[in-house]
C-alpha cells in the first residue's frame, strides 16, 4: 500500500517537541505531528473548582481548555468566542485532554491548586486532539518538576496516537487525508505502564472485526513507545 505522504503502514509521521516554547506559563511544549501542530501550556492556580469542597474533595485538579485558530485549516474557522459558546467538538476533546492528564499526576500531592492546560492548534493535518494529549503530557511533567520540586506529584507519562484501516490496511498515525476516508478510525490514549485510559474506535464504512482490533492496538503501542521516547528528551532539555 502507498500512504497518502509515502510513509510505511507502521510509520508514524515525522513528530517533534520543543520544550518552553512560551516563556509566561510554568511548562509548555511545541508539538508537531506531521503538518499538525499545537501549542501546550500549563498554568498554576491557587484554588480548586468549587464543586470540589462542596463534595470533600480534598488535593487539586487538572482541567484542559482546546482551541483551534481560525487559520489552522484550510477554509478560515470561526472563533467560537464570536458565537458565545463552544462547539460540541471542542468540549469533547478538552474533556478527554482531561481526563488523560488527571492520570499523569496525584492529585493529593498538588494542593489545592488548579493545573490549567491549554491547548491551541495552530495547524491542524488531523491527530489534534492526540498531539494536545501528548504534548500536554510532556508539558505537565516539566510544569510539576518546577512547582513541586520536593514532592513531584507527577506520575507517568501519558500519550495518545491515532491508527485506522484505510483501503483495508491499518495504518498509523492517519493525517488529514486518510482521516478523512478511513474506513475505521481509531484514537488510542495509553500511560507510559503499558496501560489503556481511554480508547475510540469507530467503524465508517463497515464492521471491524475483534483481531483487527487487537491489530491496532499493537500498531498503536508501536508508534507510543516511540512518542514516549520523544516526550522524556523533551523533559530532560526543558529543565535543564
Amino acid at each position: 500500500m502507498e500512504r497518502f505522504d509515502g510513509r510505511r503502514p507502521d510509520e508514524l509521521r515525522k513528530w517533534s517537541l520543543v520544550p518552553n516554547f512560551l516563556s509566561h506559563p510554568v511548562g509548555s511544549t511545541l508539538i508537531s505531528c506531521g503538518g499538525t501542530r499545537v501549542v501546550c501550556a500549563v498554568s498554576s492556580e491557587g484554588r480548586v473548582p468549587p464543586w470540589m469542597k462542596s463534595q470533600g474533595k480534598s488535593g487539586g485538579w487538572i482541567t484542559c481548555e482546546y482551541g483551534m485558530l481560525p487559520a489552522s485549516t484550510g477554509d478560515r474557522m470561526k472563533r467560537e468566542a464570536a458565537s458565545g459558546k463552544q462547539g460540541g467538538r471542542t468540549v469533547e476533546i478538552q474533556r478527554l485532554i482531561g481526563r488523560s492528564l488527571r492520570m499523569c499526576a496525584d492529585l493529593e500531592k498538588l494542593g489545592e491548586n488548579t493545573l490549567y492546560i491549554d491547548c491551541d492548534v495552530i495547524d491542524a493535518d488531523g491527530g489534534t486532539r492526540c498531539g494536545g494529549i501528548s504534548g500536554a503530557a510532556a508539558a505537565l511533567a516539566i510544569a510539576c518538576k518546577k512547582l513541586y520540586p520536593e514532592v513531584d506529584p507527577f506520575k507517568q507519562l501519558v500519550a495518545a496516537v491515532s491508527v485506522g484501516i484505510v483501503d483495508g490496511v491499518p495504518v498509523l498515525d492517519l493525517c488529514y487525508e486518510e482521516d478523512s476516508r478511513a474506513e475505521v478510525d481509531m484514537n488510542v490514549v495509553m500511560a507510559e505502564s503499558g496501560e489503556f485510559i481511554e480508547i475510540q474506535g469507530t467503524a465508517e464504512h463497515g464492521t471491524f472485526s475483534r483481531s483487527r482490533m487487537n491489530e491496532l492496538l499493537d500498531l498503536a503501542e508501536h508508534g507510543l513507545k516511540q512518542i514516549f521516547a520523544l516526550q522524556r528528551e523533551c523533559i530532560e532539555a526543558g529543565l535543564k
